[in-house]
């Protein structure tokens, strides 16, 4: 498997573990807050288990849908999670995302690895950043 590169992204948000799990885990949730600003989440499907897969629709600006799917590697709820990553026809990499406790918040953790290229990994990091954004506003908004 290519070995590529890898990007971190961490975010500390005022949540327990279990509920930001919920909320990267649960479609409903899942939609209300992904996406980096301005692409909005049309649609997600969840089959949270090793070997379940799940599929991520981004409504982008131009109209377009670009779709996110994979399969879960591993889930520790609610700590940890290990899926691989596809979107289109491009080669798969692996996301490992940790709920970290941090007393009264949680440091969220996003490991993106086998990233093929310098562009790709900039687009990434960019589009990490953004759910993190709209992940903290989930939860600031109560």
């Amino acid at each position: 498997m290519n070995q590529g590169i890898a990007l971190v992204t961490r975010r500390t948000i005022r949540a327990s573990a279990a509920r930001l799990f919920e909320a990267w885990t649960q479609p409903e949730q899942l939609r209300a807050w992904w996406g980096p600003s301005p692409v909005t989440c049309s649609g997600a499907e969840v089959d949270l288990r090793v070997g379940g897969r799940y599929r991520i629709a981004n409504a982008l600006p131009d109209g377009k849908t670009l779709v996110i799917e994979g399969e879960f590697q591993l889930v520790e709820m609610p700590h940890k999670l290990v899926y691989t990553w596809r979107v289109g026809d491009d080669p798969a990499s692996r996301v490992t995302v940790r709920f970290e406790p941090r007393g009264e918040a949680t440091e969220v953790v996003v490991v993106h690895e086998q990233i093929p290229n310098e562009t790709v990994r900039e687009s990434h990091e960019g589009g990490w950043n953004g759910c993190l954004d709209g992940l903290e506003r989930y939860f600031s908004a109560g």
